[in-house]
């Protein structure tokens, strides 16, 4: 028993000092300082590594005294998780500095030799803040009988209503910020109890506000410590004086009081106090000039400083191939407020609606980023096109006048592919579908020979039949031919009329197609790598929606297009529901054809035609 009790103490120790159990980790040299001091008071400089490490090579700081140091320390842990050994170090340099002036200067990177090599650390940006030049013991620090409440003021607490610019033009951004300064007090925290003004006039773009961070400013000759609470990026809506009303946030403070002194310590240390406060910001006016007149023609609304830049997927393709141009307008401005600029096709393109891909970051220098634009057309006929160029005008707020920029025009080459029409022979907005040739399968027995065997009729004897089975024989084929004839001849009438059998067989026609389609879903969900059974979808359901339209509607295939169908839709008194979900529905599959979309996309445009075959059209 003793000896498995030694064995198992043994593999413990073998387990938490055997090395290699946790991967050694890269040696990381860091400086840190604050980012603001004040000049004549100490603070300090520390320089951590997470390895042992020896002869420090601290820089010359020739704007700061060395009060102490370096201190040296060192610090480790070590923690089992899921059976797997972890463990720190660290090894820490304090030196214990002062700034002799006011300014902002930059502490060189220093050296240090750890794991066989040596380190470089990074360098420290401090800005050094002059001393308060208000009288010692104004900080607001209460007297014994003073109320806590009493002892805060609007000197040593307050919000300032900050504008990055108070005279703008129409739709320029501007950054507010709501900062809080104090000092002699700490603000413990801010209550529920927040009022921000409506902005009237404006059009708001809030800034995601994290934890709240304080540092050190010095504002009207005195040291605070400052926090931002709320910031927003405004772009004004008409010309003119916006008035921007007052905010309002409650804070719980915690203020130092020696009013009751209740033991050495409290004497000593003194005694905190909670006080429930209401800051109020002030309101502030922006003045706001019109934006010029003369407006350049492709002028939409785009404010700020932009750029562009366009592609083509290809110059040279065939007849009923897609082909897609790309515009990315770049910049910052009222990037959300711009409206899509449109491309004049040629004729004989059938264009789909564009799409638009947004990449937006929100800052507090305003929105910036780019918006991408795919335009996708299909040229239907043969021959040379030129696509013009794409205008985007903007107000440019740096030069303080309108901007046009274009891009380059694109010369198409279209070359007649099977089933395509001659240049000029197809119209605007004509459905053109393709004809494929079948091979024709002849019979390899056209012609039956004749039986040259010899033919030996029977020599036995046939009864004759009664007269009831005689009467019977002729009588029923006659009824049997009678019956035929009479349905038949309904057949052949209603055959004649192939609008109502295209209208009766519409449903049944689409329903097969979909089928199909079901199946080609369910095969790319099983491998959504394959772009050919995607694109097999996306065809069958396209010829599923066009081909029920054609019957339902008795329209014929070479005049099939959206504007026919809506407006025939619109005579037959359909709802605006029913027209908006068709024309969806349509427009999705063909776009989809050329520019898939994910799984999710092609599960509702499946359903998105189903509910199609469900209306009464």
């Amino acid at each position: 028993m003793r000896h498995i009790q030694y064995y198992i103490v043994f593999v413990f120790c073998s387990l938490l000092f055997v090395p290699g159990v946790a991967q050694a980790e890269d040696v990381v040299f860091r400086a840190s300082a604050p980012a603001q001091v004040i000049v004549g008071k100490p603070f300090q400089l520390t320089y951590t590594v997470n390895q042992r490490s020896r002869d420090l090579q601290a820089p010359q700081m020739p704007d700061f005294d060395v009060l102490a140091g370096p201190y040296v320390s060192q610090s480790s842990s070590t923690s089992f998780v899921n059976g797997k050994r972890t463990s720190s170090f660290t090894h820490t340099y304090t030196y214990t500095l002062m700034a002799k002036q006011v300014g902002t200067f930059t502490i060189a990177p220093a050296t240090v030799k750890a794991d066989g090599d040596t380190h470089t650390s990074n360098g420290v940006r401090i800005t050094v803040l002059p001393e308060d030049q208000t009288q010692s013991g104004a900080q607001g620090s209460p007297s014994q009988s003073q109320d806590p409440a009493q002892a805060i003021s609007s000197e040593n607490l307050f919000i300032r209503t900050i504008l990055s610019k108070t005279k703008v033009s129409e739709q320029e951004a501007i950054l507010l910020t709501y900062k809080l300064y104090f000092a002699g007090v700490d603000v413990a925290q801010f209550t529920n109890n927040t009022r921000i003004p409506e902005f009237t006039g404006f059009l708001k773009q809030d800034l995601e506000q994290g934890e709240i961070q304080t540092e050190l400013e010095h504002y009207n000759g005195r040291n605070y410590q400052t926090a931002v609470l709320y910031q927003t990026l405004l772009y004004p809506q008409h010309a003119g004086t916006i008035t921007i009303d007052p905010a309002s946030f409650e804070a719980v403070l915690r203020v130092q009081t020696r009013a009751q002194v209740r033991s050495i310590f409290d004497d000593f240390f003194g005694t905190y106090t909670n006080v429930t406060r209401t800051i109020k910001a002030p309101g502030a006016k922006i003045e706001v000039s019109a934006l010029p007149k003369g407006k350049p023609q492709g002028f939409s609304g785009g404010v700020g400083q932009f750029t562009i830049a366009s592609t083509i997927s290809q110059t040279e393709m065939n007849a009923n191939e897609a082909v897609t141009v790309k515009l990315t307008i770049s910049g910052t401005g009222n990037m959300k407020l711009i409206k899509t600029p449109a491309i004049d096709w040629p004729e004989g393109f059938e264009p789909y609606d564009p799409k638009v891909t947004n990449n937006f970051r929100t800052t507090t220098s305003g929105v910036s980023g780019s918006k991408s634009i795919e335009y996708l057309a299909i040229p239907r006929a043969a021959g040379e096109y030129v696509i013009p160029p794409i205008e985007f005008a903007y107000f440019n707020t740096q030069e303080n006048q309108y901007q046009t920029l274009r891009t380059p025009e694109y010369r198409l080459q279209v070359n007649r592919g099977a089933g395509a029409v001659a240049e000029g022979q197809a119209p605007e907005g004509t459905l053109v579908q393709t004809v494929q040739k079948e091979d024709i399968k002849q019979l390899g027995t056209d012609i039956r020979y004749i039986n040259a065997a010899p033919f030996n009729p029977s020599s036995r004897v046939i009864k004759p039949l009664s007269a009831g089975v005689m009467t019977a024989a002729y009588l029923v084929p006659f009824c049997i031919a009678l019956a035929l004839f009479i349905i038949f001849r309904q057949r052949i009438k209603e055959n004649a009329d192939r609008t109502r059998v295209r209208y009766k067989q519409a449903n049944k026609v689409a329903q097969k197609r979909l089928k199909k389609a079901q199946k080609l879903l369910a095969d790319h969900h099983k491998n959504p790598s394959d772009s050919a059974i995607s694109a097999a979808f996306y065809e069958e359901i396209e010829r599923a929606a066009w081909t029920y339209l054609s019957d339902r509607l008795a329209i014929p295939t070479a005049e099939l297009n959206k504007d026919n169908i809506a407006s025939i839709l619109r005579e037959k008194n359909a709802s605006e529901e029913v027209i908006s979900h068709v024309k969806d529905v349509l427009s999705t599959a063909e776009f989809a054809r050329y520019a898939p979309t994910s799984e999710h996309a092609m599960d509702e445009l499946y359903q998105a035609c189903i509910k199609l075959l469900g209306f009464r059209l």
